[in-house]
């Protein structure tokens, strides 16, 4: 997982352009190399993940934030993160949506731990996706986000499969 969704990982931060003033949410962090990007750029982030080794691979990648306070990591699901109503910047998943149990609860979710005006941005292996990517714009919308957006991504890895990614905005 961190060599083959690490590119992916790395497009989706920079998409998502979290600042040293945000706060991010990473949903399904994985083994921590977003969420190690994440960092790097934010004033605190936010991993949520149903796996204790997953959460476990992250506290070792990204031990020194850990220690200093800037990264927590929870044992919770995209469906429920446990942050606070409005309190972070940005969302983060990737290569997690086809894992949620309940989409449209996960989406509303993401949406209620949002601040009026932050962005949501989510990559999915375009195989793996349950829904087209047109499909899953108007669940995202029907979740309460605007301005959403798709596209395909093409990860410049030998092996990666193409991403269907989106990006998503909670109305001021």
């Amino acid at each position: 997982m961190a060599r083959g969704n690490a590119a992916t990982e790395h497009h989706v931060v920079e998409v998502a352009k979290p600042t040293e003033q945000e706060c991010v949410l990473v949903v399904g962090p994985g083994p921590g190399v977003g969420l190690a990007a994440a960092a790097e750029r934010a004033r605190h982030v936010i991993g949520v993940d149903p796996s204790q080794e997953m959460l476990d691979l992250c506290a070792q990648r990204c031990a020194d934030a850990v220690e200093a306070g800037t990264v927590v990591l929870r044992h919770a699901t995209a469906e429920h993160t446990g942050v606070d109503d409005e309190s972070v910047d940005v969302v983060l998943g990737v290569n997690t949506l086809h894992l949620w149990e309940d989409r449209a609860g996960a989406l509303r979710e993401l949406h209620r731990a949002l601040r009026p005006g932050g962005r949501m941005v989510l990559s999915a292996h375009e195989k793996w996706l349950p829904v087209g990517r047109h499909a899953l714009a108007r669940e995202t919308e029907a979740a309460g986000f605007t301005d959403v957006q798709t596209w395909v991504w093409q990860p410049p890895t030998p092996f990666a499969g193409r991403a269907v990614q989106l990006r998503a905005w909670r109305q001021h």
